[in-house]
């Protein structure tokens, strides 16, 4: 099913969760729905479910409006943060819920609902848990079945609010590769909720970015973190050094040093910031003459393959983050407190709102 929702508005009071949001999922991907707590992403999920009223605009499916339909008519199934399965009923009967209470000329027979609960655990991975409770189950088991009873209803789209929010690290990241390939088996059009640009970056097809209510930029996960279109996208994904200055034909001056600012010849003296994250900057020691920022070695961690290096600037514009290969950081025997010189190897620069 394709979904597409267009100049969708929403206020709570005097608040707006979305301001004319329009945007199309296609059909059989999975898109992620990425950005800080309050901007609009649950709302938005709750819109296209039926579960939340939308002040203005459009929700369509296939093509068709569907702003004025209940949630059975929309034939959607919906994964929560919090699991919200029924304490009192197994594992199995949690699943059949859905089949059980359709209508009596919709609702299979026993026989069939017990074959497609059956299938479902099995596609979960879980069908020797089928007599167990929610409360006899581990976070991941039971999310996993939360999945479950939400595909039982053969649902042409599966919204997931946070799914993973509430279990911890290692869980988490068994549990995002698995829904990867359970939606690479299913293709089922789905829709996900989360803050965890990780977790969005991985898993998904697509990532829509949202900030104060407003799209900030689509993309497939490395168009949006290799070639963010604005500064707020940079800083949401992942950790960024800032170099403020002056920007003027295709040069950004930052504190006596001049950097090349690529896609700005056309600039002229305007007020802008270079955007370069830590695994971009080359990282050298000082020589009289030497190009670049120079820098201090405040401390290193060098575990593992990468060697991570904070680093204060000679001109007390503060501190800078680089990221170089552990084998690197070695063969240069670099000490806390020597002096370098950070290289941008790439530097994308945004021009200030106010010029």
């Amino acid at each position: 099913m394709s979904i597409e929702v267009k100049h969708i508005n929403k206020r709570f009071g005097g608040f707006i969760a979305l301001n004319d949001v329009s945007l199309s999922f296609p059909p059989g991907e999975l898109t992620a729905l990425l950005g800080p707590s309050g901007c609009g992403k649950t709302t938005l999920l709750r819109i296209i479910a039926g579960l939340e009223q939308l002040d203005s605009g459009q929700v369509l499916l296939d093509g068709e409006d569907a702003s004025a339909r209940n949630v059975r008519e929309r034939q959607v199934g919906f994964v929560f943060q919090h699991y919200a399965l029924f304490r009192h009923m197994t594992v199995f009967e949690n699943i059949a819920f859905g089949l059980r209470v359709r209508p009596r000329k919709e609702r299979p027979s026993e026989a069939q609902i017990r074959a497609k609960v059956k299938l479902l655990l099995e596609l979960v991975q879980l069908d020797w848990l089928a007599d167990r409770y929610p409360p006899q189950l581990s976070g991941g088991q039971r999310q996993r079945i939360a999945l479950a009873r939400a595909l039982a209803v053969e649902p042409r789209v599966l919204l997931l609010d946070e799914p993973f929010g509430a279990l911890d690290a290692k869980v988490r990241k068994e549990l995002r590769r698995w829904l990867r390939e359970l939606h690479n088996e299913l293709k089922v059009t789905s829709i996900f909720v989360t803050h965890d640009q990780e977790e969005a970056l991985e898993v998904a097809d697509q990532v829509v970015l949202l900030n104060k209510g407003k799209v900030e930029q689509v993309g497939a996960p490395d168009a949006v973190y290799n070639q963010p279109a604005t500064p707020f996208v940079y800083g949401f994904l992942g950790h960024v050094n800032l170099f403020r200055g002056r920007v003027h034909e295709g040069l950004l001056e930052t504190s006596g040093v001049t950097l090349e600012a690529p896609g700005h010849a056309q600039t002229r003296d305007a007020t802008g910031t270079g955007f370069v994250r830590p695994h971009e900057l080359d990282i050298e020691r000082y020589a009289p003459g030497s190009a670049g920022i120079v820098v201090q070695l405040k401390r290193a961690n060098a575990i593992g393959p990468l060697a991570q290096l904070v680093l204060e600037r000679a001109d007390e514009a503060g501190l800078i983050e680089a990221v170089i290969s552990s084998e690197r950081f070695r063969s240069l025997g670099l000490k806390a407190g020597e002096t370098l010189v950070a290289k941008p190897r790439k530097l994308d620069v945004f021009i200030d709102a106010a010029g």
